[in-house]
This record gives structure tokens, C-alpha cells and sequence, in this order.
């Protein structure tokens, strides 16, 4: 007996489960024992390429062409060792897998059996997929072959292997099912889809899954399908979704539907009754569908902070659960509940983390989502490429899957940055399709939350025709509550629009902060004190415009909203009083790109704009983009300002 046997039996327990990264180093050392192995033999596999973990588990990179290497009678030999090695109920699927694999010729019985155990509870989703998958190979009946195949494809998806899932679903299609097959593998198909898919063929998926899957089945297949109408942006899509179901009751599923439908429609006080039931209801809760579900309503119904709990509870379950799928969807409800909150470092962190999960777990879809809030999270504290690189990533997968949601998300990030920026018409231009009734407009969900910055953006472009159209509607909105900001943003945007009534203007100001202090969020209030003070510069008022505009000042930077302070710095220093950080110093050029440092170079030297893009070979377009970021993080308000700290840099 030698390390080769060894080797032999790693690759072969990895058949239970075989995309899998470790087997239990247990069971193939039980195996290993049976068949006179000793640790000289353990040793030897190891040099040959055998990775043991800290918990026991090993790992064999090669495992696929040292099992295929083996001659069959040895494989089989193998899994007869492992059969009678997997002691205990926890590993009984993985011992008639391998008894099954051990035996010469097919045995329905023996399906049976291993199809009974994968449903047990103890084995991983993979284990269990692999386990019916083989259950289905035994099977002489197609429709029970089918639903086998079905039901291991659906292990599949919960184990995060998309295209394992897939293959199966499609070799159930050969076998042509029953309507009740067809309806499972529907509703597998379309979660698969509604992670990685267009919007629409998830929503066609999962429709039919709700015509032909009797109970609860159908009504998980109802609130996939009202989920996929939801990030298709089409209200009545997901009103029809969820129609024709019986009355909420005890169910917290169906309240859910009933009570998110209902707050689409004009039902909006029985739908915040309802959205509360689920949002209670979930104390109790362990799932991490049922946490996200609730969470999903605390959003809707306007707490914030019970969105982010729940957020964090699914989180932990998913991570406990093995539920890889819900892990990135998790990550995905608490990073927008941390933006709404205005914790945009927090937001970051898990949209961040939300992006390995999604890719690893093959979720284009909230992949995309994910880059949305990034580029929100960005359009704070970071440069505008940053800004540009994850709205162009959210935007490319939103507009070939229709994910309305995540490209009204991505626009609003991108004009966030204009106006930081001071361009003002360009974000007006952006967010006036979004924000407007209309077959362009964006999300339901998303298109009121971007509706200040647009009054802003309006207002400081001249168009008050269109930022008092949306401000009526604002109006209508912030009198439901379903955003504890909404009411001192909605007193800034009337403050903006009281240009020519210089007291009702400066009334709505005070108001605006006053509500902020209720509703907390440095960064709104930030806002709202950054705007007044400047209001009152222009109103010829700079002592009373001195003391918001630090007030602002200090808010921007402990949010991390360096963009913003940025702006709000230059302010100060236009009312007379520089700002109470030491003037830029040549070390500070270290934070440009090389980029933006030859532009700056260059500029500092005298050349224009289209000079600078002469010499570099690039547009004079991309020139001012960049010297927009350069003065913007050093800090500087003036191309002589810029020259003078790149001559003291080079002097020193």
C-alpha cells in the first residue's frame, strides 16, 4: 500500500461532492485504516501533493486525473473503502453514494435509499445535489428520474454552482416531465435567472412555475416573480405578481407580497400596517429568505435602521446556513441600508465584500447592483473615475438583463459627482429623465430618493419649471413617510425655489435643519447647512454663512465625504475666512494618479487645456475632467494656485 492509494481515495471521496474544495479527512483516514494504510503512506501523499487544513479537512488540487488516471476495478475498490468508513446518520448519504458508485451495476433500490438519505438533514447543499443527481441515475422510472433531477439541480443553486444547476435542469427537458415536474423546474430556472438573467425571462420562469406548482410553492414562485417585476421597475408587473392571493393571515410570506403591493398602490397606510406584521414577525425568524424578505419591507415602510438589523441577522444566517446564494443578497440589503442611513463607509464594506460573493457565486445581477452603490458610496469621497469605472460596470449588465433599479442607481451616483463637482446642468441633465412621469422615468423605488439633488442641480441650471414639477410630487411623496428624510429635504428644495422671497427662504433653511437633527444623517444635514451657508454668501450675509459652512465642513469629513468638503472648503474661503486646514502642501500630489499629476504638471507650466491634450493624445474633454478631480482633491481654486504648489514641489 502505498501514498498512490491514498491519493486515490482523497479523489474518490471528492466524487460526494466534487466541486467541492476539501473532503473529510476523516472519513478518507477511517477508509485509509481499512485498507492497512499507516501515517508513512499519509506522509508520502502528502509530499505528493496532499494539503491537509487546520480542521482536518484535505484538499487535493490534481484529485480529477488521479480518479480518471485509476482503472475502474480500483475506483470502485476505493469507494467500497469509503462506504464502510462513513459512519454515523450525518454521513449515510455520502456512504450509499458510495456504495452505489462501489457497485457494478445500476440498483433502483439503492436510488431509493440514497434519494431518501440526501433529503436528511445534515450533508451540504453540494453533497445533497450530487447524492440525487446519482439517486436519478438509478432511477428506472423517467418522472421519478426527472423529479430527482429537479430537486438536485435546486441543491445545486442553494450551494452557489449556477452552471452545475443549469445542466441538470436540462437534462431533465429529455425526459419529457409531468406538468408538476415542469412547474419545479421552472421555479428552479427562474431563481437561477433572477440572479444572473434577464429580468424578463426570470419573470416568464417564475410565472409559469406559479400556474403549475400547487401550494407554497406557487407562492414562492409569485414573490420571485413580483421581485423580478420590482427590478424590472414596473409597479403593476409586480402588483399582478402577487394578485389573487387570499388574505394575509398568519402567513409572513403572503403579508409580504400583499403588503408591498398594496404600498405600490394608493393603499399606502394599510400597506405600512402590513409591512410592520413581517417586520415583527421576524424575531422569530432564522431563514435567511424569511430576514431579507423583512428587511426588504423595513426598507419600504421607512425604518432604516430595522432594515440594517435584519440586513445583518440574514447575513449571519446565510454565513451559518451555508446559504450561498443569500449571501451577496444579504450583503447586498445591508449596503443599501447603510447608504440610506448615511454610514457610507459601512456601505462600502459590505458592497465590497457583496462584490467577491456575487462573482464567486455567479450573481450578475446583484453584482451589479453591488457596483450601483459603490458608485453612490464614490460620488462622496472619491475621484469621478472611480465613480464613472462602477456606474459603467452596473450600467453594462442593467441595461442587457433590464435591471431598472441598479441603472437609476448608477445615473443618480454619476450626477451626485457633477454636482460636487459644480456641474450643475450636466447633473440636471442626467436625473431629469429619472425623476419626471414619463416612459423614461426611473425606478418607483429610487426615482423620489434622487429627487433633491435634482431641485438642486435645476435650480443652480435655471430650470425652476422642472425642479417645481418635482418638487410637487415630492410633496405628495414625503407625506407618506416612507423616508424619515424626506421632510427636511423636502424644506431645502423649497428653500432653493424661494430665490426671489429672501425670508421664506432662509425660513425653510432653519426648518430643513431643524427636521435634519430629528432624523439624524451627517450627510444630509451637511448638505442642507453647506447650501444655506452659501445662499447666504450670495445673500451678502458672510458671518452668518461662515458658521454653517464650517458647520458643514466638519459633518463632510467625519461622514468621509471628502468630494463635498472639498466644495464646501472652497465656500468658506469665498466668504473671506480660509477654512481651518493648513494651505495644500507638495506632499499632497503623491494622492493624484499619474494622470492627473502630467496634467497637473503640464498646467502648471502654462499650457491650455487643449495644449495639455495635444501633448498627451488625449481630448480636451478628458483634460478638463481631470483637472475638475485635481483641483477638487488638492484643494485648489485656481490654475495659479496649482502652479504655485507644483513649483514648491519641485523645489524641494
Amino acid at each position: 500500500m502505498t501514498a498512490r492509494h491514498v491519493l486515490l481515495l482523497t479523489a474518490a471521496a471528492y466524487e460526494s461532492d466534487p466541486d467541492g474544495p476539501w473532503v473529510d479527512g476523516g472519513l478518507v483516514l477511517r477508509a485509509a485504516a481499512r485498507a492497512g494504510l499507516g501515517e508513512t503512506a499519509l506522509d508520502a501523499a502528502e509530499r505528493a501533493g496532499l494539503e491537509r487544513g487546520p480542521d482536518g479537512r484535505l484538499r487535493l488540487p490534481n484529485r480529477r486525473a488521479v480518479y480518471e488516471a485509476a482503472r475502474p476495478a480500483h475506483r470502485r475498490a476505493a469507494h467500497r473503502l469509503l462506504a464502510e468508513a462513513a459512519l454515523g446518520e450525518r454521513l449515510r448519504p455520502a456512504g450509499l453514494l458510495h456504495r452505489a458508485l462501489a457497485a457494478p451495476y445500476p440498483d433502483s433500490a439503492l436510488g431509493t435509499e440514497l434519494a431518501a438519505a440526501a433529503r436528511l438533514p445534515g450533508p451540504s447543499h453540494g453533497e445533497r445535489a450530487t447524492a440525487l443527481a446519482h439517486a436519478a441515475a438509478l432511477a428506472a422510472d423517467p418522472e421519478i428520474r426527472a423529479g430527482r433531477l429537479v430537486a438536485a439541480a435546486d441543491q445545486a443553486r442553494l450551494a452557489g454552482r449556477p452552471h452545475r444547476a443549469r445542466e441538470l435542469l436540462r437534462r431533465v427537458e429529455e425526459l419529457t416531465p409531468t406538468d408538476a415536474v415542469r412547474g419545479d423546474a421552472a421555479l428552479v430556472r427562474g431563481m437561477l435567472a433572477l440572479r444572473d438573467e434577464p429580468m424578463a425571462d426570470a419573470r416568464a420562469s417564475l410565472l409559469l412555475a406559479a400556474r403549475l406548482c400547487p401550494g407554497e410553492r406557487a407562492l414562492d414562485a409569485r414573490l420571485a416573480a413580483a421581485e423580478a417585476a420590482w427590478a424590472l421597475g414596473d409597479a403593476r408587473a409586480y402588483q399582478e405578481a402577487v394578485a389573487g392571493q387570499q388574505q394575509a393571515g398568519a402567513d409572513t410570506a403572503r403579508a409580504f407580497g400583499l403588503g408591498m403591493a398594496a404600498s405600490l398602490d394608493d393603499r399606502y397606510a394599510a400597506g405600512r400596517v402590513t409591512l410592520r406584521r413581517v417586520i415583527a414577525d421576524a424575531a422569530h425568524a432564522g431563514a435567511p429568505d424569511a430576514l431579507l424578505r423583512a428587511g426588504a419591507a423595513a426598507l419600504v415602510a421607512g425604518d432604516v435602521d430595522a432594515a440594517c438589523r435584519l440586513g445583518s441577522r440574514a447575513l449571519a444566517a446565510a454565513r451559518a446556513l451555508d446559504a450561498r446564494p443569500e449571501l451577496p443578497r444579504a450583503l447586498e440589503l445591508l449596503a443599501y441600508g447603510e447608504l440610506r442611513a448615511g454610514r457610507h463607509a459601512r456601505a462600502r464594506a459590505h458592497a465590497e465584500e457583496g462584490l467577491r460573493a456575487a462573482r464567486t457565486s455567479g450573481q450578475r445581477n446583484v453584482l451589479a447592483h453591488q457596483h450601483a452603490i459603490l458608485a453612490l458610496v464614490a460620488s462622496l469621497d472619491s475621484d469621478a473615475d472611480t465613480v464613472a469605472r462602477h456606474a459603467a460596470a452596473a450600467q453594462e449588465t442593467a441595461a442587457r438583463h433590464g435591471l431598472v433599479q441598479a441603472a437609476t442607481l448608477a445615473q443618480w451616483a454619476l450626477a451626485r459627482a457633477d454636482l460636487a463637482r459644480g456641474r450643475a446642468p450636466e447633473a440636471a441633465a442626467r436625473l431629469a429623465p429619472l425623476v419626471r412621469p414619463g416612459p423614461r422615468q426611473g425606478h418607483f423605488a429610487v426615482r423620489m430618493l434622487a429627487v433633491p439633488c435634482f431641485v438642486e442641480a435645476a435650480v443652480a441650471a435655471g430650470d425652476l419649471v422642472g425642479a417645481r414639477g418635482a418638487v410637487a410630487e415630492f410633496t405628495v411623496w414625503a407625506e407618506r413617510g416612507y423616508d424619515p428624510q424626506a421632510g427636511a429635504q423636502l424644506a431645502r428644495c423649497e428653500a432653493l425655489l424661494a430665490s426671489g422671497d429672501p425670508d421664506r427662504a432662509d425660513a425653510r433653511f432653519t426648518e430643513a435643519l431643524a427636521r435634519h437633527e430629528c432624523a439624524g444623517g451627517d450627510f444630509e444635514r451637511a448638505r442642507t447647512a453647506e447650501l444655506h451657508g452659501e445662499w447666504l454668501r450670495r445673500a451678502r450675509r458672510p458671518a452668518r454663512a461662515r458658521v454653517l459652512l464650517r458647520d458643514a465642513l466638519v459633518a463632510f469629513e467625519r461622514c468621509g465625504a471628502t468630494v463635498w468638503a472639498a466644495r464646501t472648503a472652497a465656500e468658506l474661503r469665498a466668504t473671506g475666512e480660509a477654512p481651518p486646514h493648513p494651505e495644500p502642501s507638495p506632499g499632497c500630489l503623491s494622492s493624484l494618479t499619474p494622470q492627473q499629476l502630467r496634467i497637473a504638471h503640464c498646467v502648471a507650466e502654462g499650457a491650455t487645456n487643449r495644449e495639455v491634450a495635444s501633448r498627451l493624445s488625449v481630448s480636451p474633454r478628458t483634460v478638463d475632467h481631470h483637472l475638475r478631480n485635481v483641483f477638487a482633491q488638492l484643494g485648489v481654486r485656481s490654475r495659479l494656485e496649482l502652479a504655485r504648489l507644483v513649483d514648491r514641489a519641485t523645489t524641494l
